[in-house]
């Protein structure tokens, strides 16, 4: 979870544990007074397990996420160096947490620095927009019906669209 005051933050973490949303706004924000790099904002997003899947509340009661290691990494790694090059950032951490979940527990956190709100704002929504579709997670969500691996999903290939990025990972 963050970093040592000494040194840069890693960019992307994979972890089963949870994170601390403010440890980690605060190593961003560390590396700026270290780098001097002009930050003036951070944007930062936390997603956290729904208790449903598209209906009512609590049909969802579980969930467990699967990812490749050093795959998943590399391609969110990727995903960074593309919001710099669309967006003027300074910096970004992607936290993921893999593993056993239940409602309510975070599960994702982007964190974006830029010298201006804007920036930041549109690096961190095209982050998570990349991640939904592109990143290689599995999640298995478990129901009053069983357990099911869940598909991808034609909005989230839509929002992916809207930055010139075809994904073509739902099925229609």
């Amino acid at each position: 979870m963050g970093a040592a005051a000494s040194g840069p933050i890693a960019r992307v973490s994979i972890q089963a544990a949870d994170f601390d949303h403010g440890a980690e706004v605060a190593a961003l924000r560390r590396m700026d007074d270290q780098l001097d790099l002009g930050v003036g904002a951070v944007a930062s997003f936390i997603g956290t397990v729904r208790d449903r899947n598209g209906g009512q509340p609590g049909q969802v009661s579980a969930m467990e996420l699967e990812h490749y290691p050093g795959m998943t990494e590399r391609a969110i790694e990727a995903m960074i160096d593309e919001a710099q090059r669309r967006f003027d950032i300074r910096a970004a951490r992607v936290v993921h947490r893999v593993g056993p979940l239940l409602p309510g527990d975070q599960i994702v956190l982007v964190a974006v620095s830029s010298a201006h709100r804007g920036q930041a704002f549109q690096a961190c929504e095209f982050l998570m927009d990349y991640l939904k579709t592109q990143a290689p997670f599995w999640k298995k969500e478990t129901t009053p019906e069983g357990a099911r691996w869940v598909d991808a999903r034609v909005a989230d290939d839509a929002a992916l669209a809207r930055w010139g990025i075809q994904a073509g990972n739902a099925q229609t």
